[in-house]
């Protein structure tokens, strides 16, 4: 597939910059200059910042991006396209515009946890790891009652310390912030071929860990974008296609976890339809507790999955 022209945007502290760390951070209709701000404060010319706007085609987002970069003291490049690619494509092209050894993949809606953030990742180059991951926290996410059944799910599942994550390296990899050395994903990047929402993060990492192992520390962010049950139901539903291609790559890695193996039991069950709208409507019940809809947002998930296992 040819790729769309893109549109850079450099500012002046770019050319001048020698970086060691080149953070990536894709965003597409959402902007990412609270995060942009917030790494500033630890600015030095080891370190430059690559954005890629992926199609959004919002002028008056753009402007607001390239003002934040303009008189930023970090080096920092906008990359902005025409055409949405998607996050696997995104990301694939984000690291070949990275002039660092090493990337720091970060989701735009994240929020460094600690302030010497960027100098800890510094820090832990110099062991010259494949990968590491640094966790991700709630800890400055919003607290509004319409997230309360995310933010409980996500408690659960993914704001883990380094030692927890370690024991299933591999499923514990997401693109919000994961370390990755240049030449690693010059021999592995991610595969194109996922669209839409998740998996594609946790299906690189299963084929990194073969080759390189994959390490976990604890320097975490916050996902400040958290969604509603009806932002996650539509998410879950974008990711089937992406599960089933997981599934296909990897099934012995994931018929290990708990998602493909509630998919195997329902997937034995009669009146499968009925049971996918049912828990869907009780995860969307505002009259039921938060962890009664938690409880039935990850059984529609794995119903879902139940049609491609």
């Amino acid at each position: 597939m040819t790729r769309s022209a893109a549109r850079l945007t450099d500012n002046p502290a770019y050319e001048a910059a020698t970086p060691r760390l080149s953070v990536l951070i894709p965003f597409y209709k959402e902007s990412p200059v609270a995060l942009f701000k917030a790494l500033c404060l630890e600015a030095t010319p080891d370190i430059e910042v690559i954005l890629l706007d992926d199609g959004s085609l919002m002028p008056e987002l753009t402007h607001e991006v390239e003002t934040a970069i303009e008189t930023a003291p970090l080096a920092a490049r906008l990359i902005t396209l025409p055409a949405n690619e998607g996050r696997a494509r995104g990301r694939n092209r984000l690291t070949t515009a990275a002039r660092g050894g090493y990337f720091l993949c970060l989701d735009a809606d994240m929020l460094p946890d600690s302030p010497d953030f960027l100098r800890r990742w510094l820090d832990t180059t110099t062991d010259n790891p494949a990968v590491v991951f640094g966790g991700f926290s709630l800890l400055q996410a919003p607290k509004d009652k319409r997230f309360d059944v995310h933010r409980l799910m996500a408690t659960k599942s993914d704001c883990l310390n380094a030692a927890t994550r370690s024991q299933q390296p591999e499923k514990y990899v997401f693109t919000s912030n994961l370390l990755i050395r240049a030449d690693v994903f010059g021999a592995q990047d991610f595969d194109a071929d996922f669209t839409g929402w998740g998996w594609e993060d946790v299906e690189w990492a299963m084929r990194i860990a073969k080759t390189y192992g994959v390490g976990h520390i604890d320097n975490t962010a916050t996902h400040m974008g958290l969604d509603t049950p009806e932002t996650l139901t539509r998410k879950y539903e974008q990711s089937v296609p992406n599960f089933a291609r997981v599934v296909r790559k990897h099934p012995e890695v994931v018929s290990q976890y708990p998602s493909y193996k509630v998919a195997k039991l329902i997937r034995k069950l009669p009146f499968r339809s009925l049971l996918r709208q049912s828990v869907k409507s009780a995860g969307l019940n505002t009259k039921l507790p938060v962890r009664s809809r938690a409880f039935a947002l990850r059984l529609y998930r794995a119903a879902l999955y139940a049609e491609v296992v």
